[in-house]
């Protein structure tokens, strides 16, 4: 087979792939991750399931890819914030305050969406963890680039990194957002943020 038919063949492949995530992401989010079947996801598509199982092997599979969806629109929010021209204590707020946001707009606000983040973390798929590892990775760049400049006190970046994800999880976590959305005696969003980014200076 030439290259240009591999081409052709792969093109194809992510666009039937593409069309089977979108179909299941609307289903989930009408019906809920647990109602759905793949024969849902077939049927709304006008296909046979059969065909599903050709590119995944089980809803379980279809979730997971998803989910990997998900994870990658956070991470270039992630990413695009790490690179923006301003100081890294502001590049750390911004970056709790819109992940926060998105937790909130995503997955609480559509519930069903919600049930599909939960089922994911209490599988503890592989691509939650690769997903925390590399906005950690970010993390660790921008606290490096504040003590490079002054900012930040002297540390190791990749424990300060962790530790600000640790501190901040309550912000990010959709069941911990979810549960502390109407307690008054938590920390807010500023609180917290101002008092991680203190830390990071002492």
């Amino acid at each position: 087979m030439n290259d240009i038919a591999e081409n052709t063949l792969d093109i194809t492949r992510q666009e039937n792939v593409t069309r089977i995530l979108d179909a299941a992401e609307r289903l989930f989010r009408h019906y809920g991750y647990s109602k759905t079947t793949v024969a849902d996801i077939a049927r709304d598509l006008g296909m046979s399931p059969a065909n599903i199982y050709r590119f995944f092997a089980s809803k379980v599979e279809i979730h997971q890819a998803l989910c990997g969806r998900m994870l990658a629109t956070a991470y270039q929010m992630a990413y695009d914030i790490r690179h923006q021209p301003i100081s890294a204590s502001e590049r750390l707020r911004r970056y709790v305050e819109t992940q926060h946001q998105l937790t909130l707009d995503v997955m609480l606000d559509e519930m069903k969406v919600h049930e599909m983040i939960i089922v994911a973390i209490d599988r503890d798929w592989h691509v939650i963890e690769k997903h925390i590892d590399r906005i950690h990775d970010l993390i660790a760049e921008i606290i490096a680039e504040g003590i490079a400049a002054g900012e930040f006190a002297e540390q190791d970046p990749v424990v300060a990194s962790r530790c600000f994800g640790a501190a901040t999880n309550t912000l990010c976590h959709p069941q911990m957002v979810a549960q502390c959305l109407a307690k008054t005696n938590r920390a807010s969003v500023d609180e917290l943020i101002d008092y991680v980014i203190r830390a990071l200076k002492k």
